[in-house]
């Protein structure tokens, strides 16, 4: 699988599609239209993870994808902006953006930057001595958090693994209903995410 296009997008094209993103199951809702949005290199540590696990395989992919990305003179922990990935293996172009990261203000008043999407990314980050390019979101509504709450004791309680067994505890969800607080980066971008599939193991 080999990319055979990168189309760049800026900073401000970014984030102007960002505040058009939706809510999954409430598509007439735009979660980030008054939040507060900036690019910012910002330390892994500092980081909250909101899942307990890294998953060995998936960490493979990205740093893959890394390579991949290099070869194009792109770098995954700076994309100042957004990169659009036109791959020989799919019809479909893959959007990539930074890692997202939202403010997440907790019943105890302890303040955390949540991990959205990228936490394969931040890992790798972390384990390469590297201060990421993220996207930083605050001023989230207080009724539309991140659907689940970060890991007590950040990245040292997180493990990585080859797999995750049966009943595995994946993340401590905020609701019953979590779902119902899953953000559509697909309604303003391309196929976010799947770079993952794209350059899985054949």
């Amino acid at each position: 699988m080999k990319i055979t296009k990168i189309d760049s997008f800026s900073p401000s094209e970014l984030i102007k599609r960002l505040k058009n993103v939706t809510m999954l199951k409430a598509p007439d809702i735009k979660v980030y239209t008054d939040a507060f949005i900036s690019l910012e290199k910002i330390r892994p540590e500092i980081l909250a993870p909101p899942q307990n696990y890294i998953l060995r395989e998936e960490l493979k992919k990205i740093r893959e994808l890394k390579w991949a990305l290099e070869a194009h003179g792109t770098n995954i922990f700076e994309l100042n902006g957004f990169v659009r990935l036109t791959l020989d293996c799919s019809d479909e172009p893959v959007d990539l953006l930074p890692p997202i990261i939202e403010e997440s203000i907790e019943s105890d008043g302890s303040i955390h930057f949540i991990i959205n999407d990228g936490m394969h990314r931040v890992y790798m980050a972390l384990r390469e001595w590297v201060v990421p390019e993220v996207v930083l979101i605050r001023g989230v509504p207080k009724h539309l958090p991140y659907y689940a709450f970060p890991v007590p004791g950040g990245w040292s309680s997180v493990e990585e693994r080859e797999d995750l067994p049966p009943g595995y505890l994946k993340k401590w969800h905020r609701i019953a209903e979590y779902h119902s607080l899953y953000r559509n980066f697909n309604s303003t971008f391309i196929n976010v995410g799947g770079p993952r599939e794209f350059f899985a193991k054949t």
